[in-house]
């Protein structure tokens, strides 16, 4: 048990008494004293009596089985009750917390036909249809709910972003500019620059100039990977060589990455906030991360069997000098 709290409660307790009976200090010191003390042991009783000091402790993360045990608990809570957008979406952030991605593109269709006029569900349920696909392609569907969740929230970060990028995949990039274009304003100066970057790279695409009104921003770290000696003849042409920043204590994700070629890999790589796959989220929002580099034969991000990693090394921002990764 924590005996500071029960002391914390007296001390609370003695100190609004003093508070209350000063008047009476003119009538006896003593007595004052004496009041004022027996109230603060009074709360610090009253607390052991009814206070519970395990409120304080940090309650242990929840395992992988007590998470599935709460999904089978909340389909049988659905079976029951099938008409809650609120208990599918619960469960699609569940099942995609179990890597479940199917099941969880699959909960949010069902939350997102439940909730059609909620946009914070049409996101969810976009991202997640996304990244249940093989080649994390935002389809149709996933776009149709991104459109309707930008009407209903034009202030939407999250859905003009993921819009974005859907308009990219399809070639419309200077639709992608225009719509993160709009973001710009409501954004942090270094996610704001972050996303000027993008728009930039949008629009170069499309054939449009630049906004050069908008410098690029500058490398926040200078990485130099050196690749293990490898047999092009056992390496097919599709293989690329990610470069990636992840937060440290963070999610998984990246917070800045790179995809180069295995042929003609530079020396050095140099990531920045134009490099950051969520400009809302900028590396150089991060003080430390974790930089890492994979070499993957089918070129998707995605880590698979017989891809190389380095070795992870953790590194404080801004970081001068190169940082240099190596395979095992």
């Amino acid at each position: 048990m924590n005996h500071w709290l029960p002391m914390l409660a007296g001390l609370t307790a003695a100190l609004m008494a003093a508070a209350v009976l000063w008047p009476l200090r003119r009538h006896g010191r003593r007595g004052f004293i004496v009041a004022t003390l027996a109230l603060g042991v009074a709360g610090a009783c009253l607390y052991l009596l009814v206070g519970d000091p395990r409120a304080a402790q940090r309650q242990p993360a929840p395992t992988a089985s007590t998470l599935r045990d709460g999904v089978q608990a909340l389909q049988e809570a659905l079976k029951r009750d099938p008409q809650r957008a609120d208990g599918w979406s619960l469960l699609g952030r569940s099942q995609a917390e179990l890597g479940n991605a199917a099941a969880a593109a699959e909960a949010f269709a069902r939350a997102a036909a439940l909730a059609p006029e909620d946009p914070g569900v049409l996101v969810e349920a976009a991202q997640a249809r996304a990244q249940a696909d093989p080649g994390k392609q935002f389809d149709d569907t996933a776009m149709g709910w991104l459109q309707q969740a930008r009407t209903l929230a034009p202030d939407a970060e999250r859905a003009s972003w993921l819009l974005g990028i859907a308009l990219r995949q399809r070639g419309r990039n200077a639709e992608a500019a225009d719509v993160w274009n709009s973001l710009l304003p409501r954004l942090e100066p270094g996610a704001a620059q972050a996303l000027q970057a993008q728009i930039n790279i949008a629009r170069e695409a499309a054939g449009q100039a630049p906004d050069t009104a908008n410098a690029a921003p500058p490398a926040l770290l200078q990485v130099r990977v050196r690749l293990p000696a490898l047999d092009s003849a056992q390496w097919p042409a599709t293989t690329r060589v990610f470069v990636l920043a992840r937060a440290v204590g963070g999610p998984p994700m990246p917070v800045a990455a790179r995809k180069l070629p295995l042929t003609g890999f530079p020396a050095t790589v140099a990531l920045g906030d134009g490099d950051s796959p969520m400009p809302t989220a900028p590396l150089s929002a991060h003080r430390e991360v974790e930089v890492l580099a994979r070499i993957s034969r089918t070129g998707s991000a995605n880590r698979s069997e017989g891809d190389l990693q380095s070795v992870p090394v953790k590194v404080s921002l801004p970081h001068d000098g190169v940082l240099e990764l190596r395979f095992p």
